[in-house]
Parts: C-alpha cells; sequence; structure tokens
C-alpha cells in the first residue's frame, strides 16, 4: 500500500492495552497421549451459524504447531483465581501440564479443572495476519464448569470484571 503507516509498537501495545482482554487456554492431546498447551489473550466468538470462535497465536509460537497437528483443540476459558495457571501455560518450554489436573473432553482434549468453561473445536481455518495467525474453530461441544469470574488482562495486569451496579 502506497500510503501505508509504520505504528511504534510499544505505542501500540499502550493504546491497545486499554482493551480488556480474557484469557485462555487452548489445550490439546495428540493420538500418542502426549497433552499440548498456550496461553493466549485474544480469543472472541466469531460466528454462530456455523458456530465459530477464533484465537491469535504468535508465529513464534512452538506450541501451537504441535496443537494445530492435532486436528482439533479445547479453549479453557480460565478464572481469576488461576493467574498461576496462565503464567505456567504462558511460559516457554518445560511440563505446561506438571501439577495441572484435568479430564478429558469430548474430543479428548484436556478440560483445566476449575475453569470457568471450556469450548471443543475443530480446526475449521488458519489465516496468517501479521505476526500471529487467527485460527478459527468450528465449535463441537461447550459447557460452563462453574459461574466464576473470568481471568482479564487489561494495562498490562490481570483482574476480573467488576459490575456497575
Amino acid at each position: 500500500m502506497a500510503n501505508e503507516v509504520t505504528i511504534d509498537a510499544a505505542h501500540f501495545r499502550h493504546v491497545l492495552g486499554h482493551y480488556p482482554t480474557g484469557v485462555c487456554i487452548v489445550t490439546a492431546r495428540n493420538a500418542e497421549g502426549e497433552l499440548f498447551g498456550l496461553a493466549v489473550g485474544s480469543f472472541t466468538s466469531v460466528s454462530l451459524n456455523p458456530a465459530l470462535v477464533g484465537f491469535f497465536p504468535d508465529n513464534g509460537s512452538t506450541s501451537w504447531p504441535r496443537i494445530r497437528a492435532c486436528g482439533s483443540f479445547c479453549v479453557n476459558v480460565i478464572g481469576s483465581h488461576q493467574l498461576n495457571l496462565c503464567r505456567q501455560f504462558a511460559a516457554r518450554g518445560g511440563n505446561k501440564f506438571e501439577g495441572v489436573t484435568h479430564r478429558l473432553s469430548p474430543a479428548g482434549h484436556p478440560i483445566l479443572d476449575d475453569c470457568v468453561m471450556w469450548i471443543d473445536c475443530a480446526l475449521h481455518d488458519e489465516v496468517a495476519t501479521g505476526d500471529h495467525k487467527l485460527v478459527l474453530g468450528r465449535i463441537a461441544a461447550l459447557e460452563i464448569e462453574r459461574a466464576d469470574q473470568p481471568l482479564l488482562f487489561l494495562r498490562g495486569s490481570y483482574g476480573a470484571f467488576q459490575p456497575l451496579s
């Protein structure tokens, strides 16, 4: 594009950091029983018909290619009480499931204990979008686990929703 503007990355993060995002952990289990997980802070509903959700893993993620290879995954919306879990799955390398209790979803992927809700998805599409990918998941099953506050990220900090009234 002839009129393309360059945006400073630090300024971009500062401005967009004023918009809250929910924190999710995308999990998968391959045919050999290996478990994979990835923390994401950019998850959204996309479509009702077909039922689609989306998230944006970084191009440098080493976990996303392993999850992608499974062909399906489970999105775990974690609660405000699960900040340590978020940090564990956001770390690079190591066994992300060490000490993490879970059960398997209908599609065979980890549902993390005490999560707010989970969504089983088949990989619907993946689109290159700059330094991230847009991953679309076609919903196969979903449930609320507990009526709790989801973990939110806003202005560089984690927190929970506070109703106005």
